[in-house]
């Protein structure tokens, strides 16, 4: 078996291929299928909030909001590997993979999924997602169409451009992808208005922060990849200011959002600010990868929990 964990052989040294079982581990972790009930949280915490302006709430609508946001984010992930499916076979160092992927494997370059199928899959799952969104009153596919075709070609843009720049530009353009996803939950019943306006302004900041430490976690092979990413372009203590800077922004921006969303959004993104803060704190005193890499979980974590704030104070 390859290092990937993925290639078969016989006893003789010659290529089987895949097993069924290799196979749903390759496209469990091009999927990263364990995170996979986190991203419609996200989207669906938008459409909460939408639901108690505007109203329209149904189970139907919630369960067509899960599955274009599993689609369509999942999507995205299948599209980000297929860019970079040469570069990837640069790797030195699988213990960022382990992380996101649940097999801890490359799909793409182990040759376990072709590009091919891979693409396959990106046009089937996007697609699932823009069905999803014609079955919306309209102009709501308009908008939400529109969201996701820009969040691919920004995502494209984003795997393509940083691999030439001075300045980051493809971080700070392609990390709106991200911020905009809870805000497309918010049009499944809202409208484009200062509600889905403050919500972007405070979730992106937040985005940004996810990027520096997913930067600095995975900085070896980035190196080896020749990537500018935020700590190649200015080191590993200019990407913990980064990380700090962006975090404090992020407080800021929330400061003029979460207030108005009643005690138990207000609190649960209390408790997520905390772990931000610990994040950027304990990053800013140890800016490592292998610090980077433990600060992951409880990024995620503080995500989940302002998410599943919103949801529970639409509910209340």
């Amino acid at each position: 078996m390859d290092p990937e964990g993925s290639v078969p052989v016989t006893k003789n040294g010659e290529e089987k291929g895949p097993t069924l079982r290799t196979r749903f581990m390759a496209f469990a972790d091009l999927a990263r299928i364990h995170f996979l009930p986190v991203w419609p949280l996200v989207f669906c915490s938008g459409l909460a909030l939408a639901a108690e302006t505007y109203g329209g709430f149904s189970w139907t609508l919630a369960g067509k909001a899960v599955a274009m946001a599993a689609c369509g984010f999942t999507a995205g992930l299948v599209l980000n590997d297929y860019i970079d499916r040469n570069l990837d076979r640069k790797d030195v160092s699988p213990t960022f993979s382990r992380y996101w992927r649940p097999f801890g494997t490359r799909p793409i370059p182990s040759g376990t999924v072709q590009p091919r199928e891979a693409l396959a899959l990106f046009l089937v799952l996007a697609g699932i997602a823009v069905v999803i969104a014609l079955t919306f009153p309209w102009p709501r596919p308009a908008w939400l169409i529109g969201m996701g075709l820009y969040s691919y070609a920004v995502e494209a843009f984003y795997q393509v451009a940083k691999r030439h720049q001075r300045f980051p530009v493809a971080q700070l353009l392609g990390r709106t992808d991200f911020a905009l996803f809870p805000v497309a939950g918010y049009l499944c019943l809202g409208i484009p208005d200062g509600t889905a306006l403050r919500f972007f302004l405070a979730f992106y900041p937040w985005t940004l922060v996810h990027l520096g430490v997913n930067d600095l976690a995975d900085l070896e092979n980035d190196r080896a990849r020749g990537l500018a990413t935020i700590p190649v372009l200015y080191g590993t203590r200019g990407a913990a200011a980064w990380i700090g800077g962006w975090a404090a922004l992020h407080l800021a921006a929330g400061a003029f959002f979460y207030p108005a969303l009643g005690i138990v959004p207000l609190a649960a993104w209390g408790a997520a600010s905390v772990l931000l803060v610990t994040v950027a704190g304990k990053t800013l005193a140890d800016p490592t990868p292998r610090r980077g890499l433990a600060m992951l979980p409880l990024l995620h974590l503080s995500l989940l929990i302002s998410s599943l704030g919103i949801l529970a104070g639409a509910a209340l």
